[in-house]
């Protein structure tokens, strides 16, 4: 069964149809040409924009000239209220010192420590689901309520039920609402200096989540100089110095990178694992081989992640197929040249994972749903060249390898304990919110699994269950 992919447009519209179009959904707004062409130019009467697919090109802009090109002022727009300053939207010294104090919390081995936590999460989350099972479940739901669980535990060691953790969650909901489109102002057709206009609601949403982030904060200043602060991220990242001048983030400046571990962590975690999931309903040779590589794991620790090679190629495959973040944009800072047409300063460059992941001239069979496709060397090959769901370069997300190990975890506890199933007439339909979700939600059925009777770990290679 192939997923679902929103409708892309074969002819060229009018700027302001194609902006009307924009509003409703960034994705099937774009032409099918360029799941095929390795760049585009865009013009409008204020900017220029070039959307990227050339893997040359996108390396240029993401690891060889990253100062060129740094993140677009316009990505601000509508997430200023929320984030202030924080290291999604600051370049240049700002955000070389921001990610100087942030790295050090998401190395190699600060996830062992903060696993624990995403298990006790995922545990959490499969006993909630108890209460749904054999229902009509909508899984983003449900998806966004774990997501947000790993995001409290382990950055201030409290689960979502907290009440502080639960009002943040229930404001960024409404946020949420009022915002939906992360990235909408920085490709439409507007001039800059027109005035931006953000509704009340969502000025009134993004200072609750604020005041209530900043309760959080200066209690947890005050554990640290009592010296009984838990050893999580939230201390980490307060008491790491930064090594240049020995300066630690103040309240506000840790406000701003709260909020955006929040965002980047909660909702784009819910919607790489709602799509797993539902890929998997609708592809159960991959479930089952899923399960019975989980099932060799009595109690998940972190020494079974490395065996759970499967189970990490399902969530990528999935990342592949849905990236949490479909476009990104950056700012030609000087003049340049793009496959001889001149790229002059200011212009727009967006680099879209969405088109990326699924070029036709990249990806053997892009629009499938193939996790064997990773064991091979044109899968290996095409991660190297055209795969980038957490971005590239310098400013990757510092929290990749943090959301790798998550996507996993929950994936994994989920299907111990619940077979999952698709839900007849209710095919999702992919829209860019502030991530990639379904336009009317991601309806599964969740069967629990006799726990006597879980199907031994397959031996044959993964590549067996693909549509090869």
């Amino acid at each position: 069964m192939m997923p679902p992919k929103p409708p892309a447009r074969e002819g060229a519209v009018s700027l302001w149809r194609y902006a009307r179009l924009f509003r409703a959904d960034i994705l099937s707004a774009q032409p099918a040409r360029l799941y095929r062409a390795w760049m585009a130019e865009f013009r409008t009467p204020f900017f220029r924009s070039f959307l990227i697919n050339q893997p040359e090109l996108v390396k240029r802009v993401l690891k060889e000239r990253p100062g060129a090109f740094p993140k677009s002022a316009r990505v601000g727009e509508g997430l200023r209220p929320l984030l202030g300053n924080s290291v999604f939207l600051s370049n240049g010294a700002t955000w070389e010192r921001q990610r100087r104090i942030i790295d050090p919390a998401f190395e190699g081995g600060r996830l062992r420590v903060q696993f624990p936590a995403m298990r006790d999460s995922a545990q959490a989350c499969v006993a909630r689901l108890e209460a749904v099972a054999g229902t009509e479940v909508e899984i983003e739901a449900e998806t966004s309520h774990a997501a947000a669980d790993v995001i409290f535990r382990t950055l201030f060691s409290i689960p979502i039920e907290h009440a502080q953790a639960r009002a943040v969650f229930d404001q960024f909901r409404v946020y949420q609402r009022a915002q939906p489109v992360l990235n909408l102002a920085a490709l439409l057709p507007v001039p800059r200096w027109m005035p931006r206009y953000f509704p009340r609601r969502v000025r009134r949403a993004g200072r609750a989540i604020r005041g209530l982030i900043r309760t959080l904060v200066e209690e947890r200043l005050r554990a640290i100089e009592a010296g009984v602060a838990p050893d999580d991220l939230a201390t980490r990242i307060m008491t790491t110095p930064d090594p240049v001048n020995g300066e630690t983030f103040d309240v506000e400046e840790m406000v701003d990178q709260v909020a955006i571990f929040f965002l980047a962590g909660h909702e784009t975690s819910a919607s790489a694992l709602a799509w797993t999931l539902y890929l998997l309903a609708t592809h159960e040779d991959w479930q089952e081989a899923v399960a019975a590589e989980v099932a060799s794991a009595q109690e998940l620790s972190f020494a079974d992640l490395s065996r759970l090679v499967l189970t990490r190629d399902v969530f990528r495959e999935a990342l592949r197929l849905y990236p949490p973040v479909p476009m990104m944009v950056r700012e030609a800072v000087e003049r340049d040249v793009f496959r001889g047409r001149v790229v002059p300063a200011g212009a727009q460059i967006v680099l879209s994972p969405w088109h990326l992941h699924r070029h036709e001239r990249l990806w053997p069979d892009p629009d499938a749903f193939d996790p064997g496709r990773w064991q091979s060397e044109a899968g290996r090959q095409a991660q190297r060249e055209a795969y980038m769901p957490f971005s590239a370069g310098p400013r990757v997300c510092p929290g990749a390898g943090f959301a790798m190990i998550e996507g996993v975890v929950l994936l994994a506890e989920i299907l111990r304990r619940y077979r999952v199933e698709p839900v007849i007439g209710r095919v999702p339909e992919p829209v860019a919110h502030l991530t990639v979700r379904s336009r009317t939600g991601i309806w599964l059925r969740l069967v629990e699994r006799d726990q006597g009777a879980l199907p031994p770990r397959l031996a044959a290679p993964p590549e067996v269950f693909g549509a090869r």
